[in-house]
């Protein structure tokens, strides 16, 4: 199969990965079928977002959608990063943008700097306080640590968000192979429990009931309160609790609830407490959110073997898995260990390099 083949798929689901896949090994991809028995066929407003977005962040890509919005060409051009600015809409929060920007950026022509708008969390997409203390944090597995950030200026609960974040990531020529098998022991968990435009006593109150869970297992335990007022804290009341727990060798395990009308804050950390206790159950180097975060720079390290141990494959990863074999032409050798319930993923990499780079 040619580097410029077009890869055809079907169905509106993994539609984000199968974008970011094709910019980054520059073949075409063909989605069809997009919701077309629904009501109101084809793309929504935060997909057609996400294509905006990815038009903004790379140089000569071609969007081709047809008249029904049940089908989509990408033609990939260049990642050139820069500064890019994006409203987005209320119906996904601002994590689902910054999952593709955190898979590009690093591979752009020059820095990026992404302003982005809208819900900064909500129960679907990572939330950004677990984007900035584990996902961005997870970068430095593979040589990616000097100036990446990312700030939060505005908080912006659903329904109506009002949020505002600023995404930095410097550019390199490549990434470096992974060898992390050793999830080590959980040494400390950390949160933040945010509250907006609600009583600033509701974050104390996430924090106790969280404290109560987890007190039993560990004692380094600190979980900060962010509360915030007036402008920057956006346009609907809201709190949640995002915790990571990191281990001796700097696995981190993160979990994250955001309230639901109606939840008492002593239900939102108590529960979301025993969602990080089921992750750290689940073992493994990298937590079942950031799974193909793992994967895809293995895939883009140099043409050297890369092994990481993982907990029990998500059905997002295993799709992933797919798509990668079929993005990259490159296969994973599986290898559970019955004893821990892991999986050791081993691949050779595919000796990708940031051709938009200048060397120094």
């Amino acid at each position: 199969m040619s580097k410029r083949d077009t890869v055809q798929f079907e169905g509106h689901k993994f539609l984000k990965q199968r974008l970011v896949l094709s910019i980054l090994s520059q073949r075409p991809v063909r989605i069809i079928k997009i919701r077309p028995d629904d009501e109101n066929p084809g793309l929504r407003d935060y997909e057609i977002t996400l294509l905006r977005l990815l038009e903004k962040a790379t140089n000569g890509s071609k969007f081709e959608i047809s008249h029904t919005g049940t089908s989509v060409l990408l033609r990939p051009g260049m990642i050139t990063g820069g500064r890019i600015e994006m409203e987005c809409p209320v119906s996904r929060a601002i994590g689902y943008y910054l999952e593709a920007l955190v898979a590009l950026a690093p591979f752009g022509k020059e820095q990026m700097t992404a302003v982005l708008h809208g819900i900064t969390m909500n129960n679907t997409d990572l939330s950004v306080d677990t984007i900035r203390t584990a996902t961005l944090v997870n970068y430095r597995n593979f040589g990616i640590e000097e100036g990446v950030e990312l700030k939060i200026t505005k908080r912006g609960a659903p329904p109506k968000g009002g949020g505002e974040v600023r995404f930095m990531c410097p550019v390199v020529r490549s990434v470096k192979p992974l060898n992390f098998v050793d999830q080590g022991k959980i040494r400390r968990i950390r949160g933040i429990a945010y509250a907006t435009r609600v009583s600033p006593q509701t974050a104390n109150r996430i924090v106790e009931a969280a404290r109560g869970e987890l007190n039993r297992f560990i004692p380094d335990i600190y979980i900060y309160t962010d509360v915030y007022k007036g402008a920057e804290s956006g346009l609907s009341p809201g709190f949640g609790l995002s915790l990571v727990a990191e281990s001796t060798t700097g696995a981190l395990m993160t979990a994250e609830l955001c309230a639901n009308p109606g939840d008492a804050p002593e239900d939102v950390g108590r529960d979301a407490a025993k969602m990080l206790l089921n992750e750290i159950v689940r073992g493994g180097c990298f937590d079942s959110s950031h799974q193909w975060m793992a994967l895809l720079m293995m895939v883009l390290g140099p043409e050297h073997v890369s092994r990481t141990r993982i907990g029990k494959l998500t059905p997002f990863t295993i799709q992933y898995l797919r798509d990668i074999r079929e993005f990259f032409n490159i296969t994973f050798k599986i290898k559970p260990d019955p004893e821990t319930n892991t999986i050791t993923m081993t691949c050779l990499g595919s000796g990708f390099t940031n051709v938009g780079k200048k060397t120094t």
